[in-house]
């Protein structure tokens, strides 16, 4: 009786930590969060075009910072497609070079390619915030390992763009990226 017990309790526990992350953290945000917010609205097509400083780090899965870079993206629009390519120059002096494809419709919905993904990104433009989730491979160097990864993006009253990015295996957060972004004209 015991063990039926101590069963129902695990159970009990995982479906808590579940509704938990659903309603509460990171992982309980959706784009119509922001739908309705007073502040300018995010477009991609605007916001990330031309030049672009940026600056961030990486948790590991300890919390603590694992990684420091600073990059300069290339974001080019054709109507509804754009491509944006990103130099990412980390603190251990590797250099990482990246390529995305975008395309945006006309209900806000994102979709995203890179070589990296496994995969297509689907994300969603909605008011101050953007959200993009996708699969991505790691280089060999860094485990090959596939991650979920959901990015955040929101923008600021000057303009920049403030990015939060988990990256999950198996339902386990194993990274955090937090960025900055801005014109390379206001940088």
């Amino acid at each position: 009786m015991g063990t039926l017990w101590f069963l129902a309790g695990v159970v009990l526990t995982l479906a808590a930590l579940i509704v938990l992350r659903r309603f509460i953290g990171f992982g309980a945000q959706v784009p119509t969060d922001y739908a309705g917010d007073d502040t300018e609205a995010f477009d991609v097509r605007r916001h990330l075009n031309g030049p672009i400083a940026c600056e961030g780090v990486i948790y590991g899965p300890t919390g603590r910072v694992a990684s420091r870079f600073t990059a300069d993206f290339q974001a080019d629009w054709q109507g509804n497609v754009g491509r944006m390519t990103e130099r990412f120059f980390y603190a251990t002096g590797a250099v990482q070079n990246r390529e995305w494809k975008l395309e945006v419709g006309n209900d806000g919905k994102i979709r995203a390619t890179a070589p990296d993904l496994v995969g297509e990104g689907q994300g969603q433009q909605e008011g101050s915030a953007v959200r993009l989730q996708y699969r991505i491979k790691l280089p060999e160097d860094a485990g090959g390992h596939v991650l979920d990864t959901t990015d955040w993006m929101y923008l600021a009253p000057n303009g920049a763009i403030v990015n939060r990015s988990q990256f999950r295996k198996f339902g386990i957060t194993v990274a955090e990226l937090v960025a900055v972004m801005r014109p390379k004209d206001a940088a």
